[in-house]
């Protein structure tokens, strides 16, 4: 009798065992499809360079303002057949430094015109990616724990995190000596991510965000998203917060704000504002694209446009619709003004991944990061 009861129990431990297997496996497969699925590339590769192009490619500082690469469940350090970004491929471009977004909540049914904050998409990643339980109800532990993340990439000691403006000194003299450290850059889409506290923009701070865009793709308490339902400016806590970034020298990016955000933000910063990655009207109508007003204003604070990869940016799949992009921008309000901005893992298709970096370049990043990083 105790044989059998033996038995059957070693059987049901088997099964759930086997079973356990299969649901892991099966969650491993769903997010490497999704993963591949959402962050595709037009040109895969490889990418043909002229031996001139790569001559005068590596004494560029090449930087990028835009990558989602710390949603996914891929190890930075290990290169990878999907995505867009990791270790290997920003060598190959030649990158020096990446700047690091996390998005923290995404609606069901996203799109460029209408959402409403009140569903997430972000919960499900989450919980597929197994992610701490913590995280998977709240909005600051989310960012929290993607900081981490990229603090877990430094160990190999071939990237670096840039917190001050000494870091970013240290890093341009390591890569000049040769090296082909990567610097990273810590921003957060998305200041619903505070959860309505204002202490959490300290909190941010202290785990190494330096950027931080308002809102992203719906309207939040601080303002209105250009892909919002009311098209609102910036509130009082949204004014709160603003002081409270100035305070702490965080670079303030209005990718994804409604106009009269972008309009209230301007009136009320004196220190270079940022776009990480948008695209403008004059070559792409969009409803998040810059117009060439705001395009001048932005420019006025001393502040960088960072041009997008993706069809919806630049109304194109080749590199010349990017370079078309950048060369209003340049022509419009200088070349002081204008970087790139990928949006790279961020759920859109682009024209390359991080490889294609060899064909464009970057610099007015490090002159905006060395003017507004904490000393």
């Amino acid at each position: 009798m105790i044989a059998q009861f033996s038995s059957g129990l070693e059987t049901t431990y088997a099964t759930t065992f086997a079973v356990l297997v299969l649901l892991v496996t099966g969650i491993e497969l769903a997010r490497a499809g999704i993963d591949r699925r959402l962050n595709q590339v037009w040109n895969a590769g490889p990418y043909e360079t002229s031996s001139d192009a790569l001559r005068i490619h590596k004494r560029l500082v090449i930087a990028d303002l835009h990558a989602d690469f710390l949603l996914w469940k891929r190890d930075l350090l290990k290169g990878h057949i999907r995505g867009h970004v990791d270790l290997p491929r920003l060598k190959l471009g030649n990158v020096a430094l990446q700047v690091f977004s996390v998005v923290t909540q995404s609606p069901w049914g996203q799109n460029y015109e209408s959402n409403f904050g009140d569903s997430d998409r972000i919960t499900l990643l989450a919980v597929a990616h197994v992610w701490p339980v913590r995280t998977w109800f709240s909005l600051s532990r989310r960012a929290l724990y993607q900081a981490r993340r990229l603090e877990h990439a430094t160990r190999g000691g071939s990237v670096m995190i840039i917190r001050k403006s000494s870091d970013l000194d240290r890093l341009l003299e390591r890569r000049s000596s040769g090296s082909r450290i990567v610097g990273a850059v810590l921003a957060v889409e998305g200041l619903h991510a505070l959860e309505g506290r204002i202490e959490n923009v300290a909190a941010f701070f202290e785990a190494g965000f330096r950027i931080m865009a308002p809102v992203h793709m719906f309207d939040n308490e601080l303002g209105g998203s250009a892909h919002g339902e009311n098209g609102s400016g910036l509130t009082e806590f949204g004014r709160q917060v603003l002081r409270r970034m100035d305070e702490l020298s965080i670079v303030v990016d209005l990718a994804h704000a409604s106009a009269p955000l972008i309009d209230d933000v301007l009136r009320v910063t004196s220190n270079p504002v940022l776009v990480s990655h948008t695209g403008v009207r004059a070559t792409c109508e969009s409803p998040r694209n810059l117009s060439d007003d705001q395009l001048r204003r932005v420019a006025a604070t001393g502040g960088v446009i960072g041009i997008g990869f993706w069809d919806r940016a630049v109304c194109g799949t080749t590199v010349k619709d990017i370079v078309r992009a950048i060369r209003h921008v340049a022509d419009l309000v200088g070349v002081d003004h204008v970087a790139l901005g990928s949006d790279f893992d961020g759920t859109v298709r682009t024209i390359f991944d991080a490889r294609g970096l060899a064909r464009i370049m970057g610099g007015n990043v490090l002159r905006l990061l060395g003017e507004t990083l904490p000393p």
